[in-house]
């Protein structure tokens, strides 16, 4: 098993401006620049599904598979012999709102999936969520 984490903590945003920011999956494309597109039908809730275009890649289906509103949201990409989680935790502090994201990678062919996709969004999540946080701010 392949993990890793990346958190902020910022007195920009709250959790209910961040999750109404992650909720609306359909215009995720306005604030990451890493995506074509995400498109899901119906609510933003467990056990449903979004199909996803990242820039230069195949369409990936996501499925939410834990939803703690305002608090949490875990999805999962299924690969060829492979699983990948993003764990996203919205948890207030003193000092603001943490923000973390953790990506987790299983299966017989984990090692493939770490380098052609895992490793990237791992690099990618200080801009990331950063722009997430500054998206979020203006809701």
């Amino acid at each position: 098993m392949w993990t890793r984490s990346y958190s902020v903590t910022s007195k920009e945003v709250t959790k209910e401006q961040m999750w109404k920011l992650v909720a609306d999956v359909n215009n995720w494309h306005t604030w990451d620049e890493g995506i074509e597109y995400a498109r899901m039908e119906g609510a933003f809730e467990q056990g449903n599904h979004f199909k996803l275009l990242p820039k230069g890649g195949p369409e990936v289906k996501i499925k939410l598979v834990r939803t703690e509103p305002l608090h949490r949201f875990t999805d999962q990409t299924s690969f060829p012999l492979a699983t990948m989680l993003g764990d996203h935790v919205f948890e207030e502090t003193a000092e603001g709102l943490k923000i973390t994201v953790t990506m987790t990678v299983t299966g017989i062919l984990s090692f493939l999936w770490i380098k052609l996709v895992a490793q990237k969004i791992v690099d990618g999540l200080p801009k990331d969520v950063m722009a997430q946080v500054k998206a979020a701010s203006k809701l």
